[in-house]
């Protein structure tokens, strides 16, 4: 089973060194500024440059900005030397991306698929999506790094079993089957905690991190200076079973008043009979009904936000589905976080995630793109 490799730069030799500063760094660079920031000499750097240009995984990046004389050249990373996928599994559909070496999108595709795990020959149709989705954006295999795949639901620790996933009507169900279909290295995530670790990726920020997924559950992850802290049972940031309101509506995980009972996008599609967009057309009409579910979703999320705050006091980013709907919907939000937060007189802690609803496939495929990084 694939573990996700350690974040920080470490130690090597002076490829690594070399390959890892190029990955990390920003800026336009130069040989010149490579050897000073490796501390290595100049014979020693063409060596093993040289090197890692033939295998295709550093090439130039263009020249700098005349400053009189000769103009050197940049050196960057050849990101599309590899690739990896990744693919949320939810209810009644998968969610498949690739991504390179940058977890630049290079491919995204939704594509119905209910029954995926009962019964276990609906692991064939998982292949074939595979398959199919590599075939239709012409993506060299050869290049593959594995393929991370997402649970909406609680695994063991070494994720070879689903514990509970309550949107997927599950317990206690083993993987194997899974991982046996599919002909390529995978990596089993819990959707939220995936989703976390990519949010944390693309901000680069030391500071501590929640992330609040908001699909047809509710999820999360948190993330300790960069670090994904999962608890002793793999199962922190459950935050879609915080009760928000006791004795509330009942919730798939059969107690009531959790806050995947209030926030889920299961409540407008399946409560209404409606899809998402046709839903949020009909609040910009103010159809009365809409309206009075949505702010009572929002009333309900601002609780939970307010209980992640107090227990980890740290920022808090909200991804998934309905986050795609939320900016407009931003101000009215902070307004009920403020009313129920007695220490704060801002809410410069609360984002909406960069990726959205892609998050969760390009979160399971980022573990293959640090290991292959990390082992240059």
């Amino acid at each position: 089973m694939l573990h996700i490799p350690d974040i920080q730069p470490k130690s090597g030799s002076v490829k690594s060194r070399i390959y890892r500063y190029l990955y990390e760094n920003k800026e336009f660079c130069t040989r010149q500024i490579l050897a000073k920031q490796c501390r290595i000499s100049l014979p020693t750097l063409f060596q093993n440059l040289s090197e890692l240009m033939d295998e295709g995984l550093v090439r130039y990046s263009g020249q700098e900005k005349c400053t009189g004389g000769r103009k050197a050249l940049g050196l960057e990373v050849s990101s599309d030397a590899r690739f990896a996928m990744g693919v949320s599994a939810l209810g009644n559909s998968l969610r498949i991306a690739a991504a390179d070496l940058r977890l630049k999108e290079l491919a995204y595709r939704e594509i119905p698929f209910s029954g995926m795990f009962l019964p276990r020959q609906e692991a064939e149709g998982f292949r074939n999506a595979i398959e199919s989705f590599l075939d239709e954006n012409r993506l060299d295999r050869s290049r593959l790094l594995g393929i991370g795949v997402t649970i909406p639901g609680i695994l063991t620790p070494d994720c070879s079993r689903i514990v509970m996933a309550p949107t997927l009507k599950l317990d206690d169900t083993p993987l194997d089957f899974l991982t046996r279909a599919i002909p390529y290295p995978i990596y089993l995530k819990n959707d939220a905690s995936s989703s976390g670790y990519a949010e944390w990726y693309f901000r680069r920020e030391s500071k501590n991190m929640a992330y609040l997924s908001l699909e047809d559950g509710v999820g999360g992850a948190v993330q300790l200076g960069g670090i994904p802290y999962e608890g002793d049972n793999s199962r922190s940031g459950e935050f879609g079973h915080i009760c928000v309101e006791p004795g509330g509506l009942p919730c798939s995980c059969g107690k009531r008043g959790c806050l995947e009972a209030y926030c889920t996008a299961r409540r407008i599609t399946e409560g209404l009979g409606i899809p998402l967009n046709e839903f949020f057309a009909g609040l910009e009409r103010h159809v009365p009904e809409y309206e009075a579910l949505w702010f009572d979703m929002l009333r309900h999320l601002a609780a939970g936000i307010n209980n992640i705050r107090m227990v980890l006091d740290c920022d808090i980013v909200i991804g998934g589905l309905l986050s795609e709907y939320l900016e407009g919907y931003l101000p009215v939000l902070k307004r009920y976080v403020m009313a129920g937060n007695p220490f704060e007189k801002d809410i410069g802690f609360l984002h909406l995630s960069t990726l959205r609803k892609h998050t969760a496939p390009l979160g399971a495929a980022l573990p293959f793109i640090r290991e292959f990084v990390y082992s240059i």
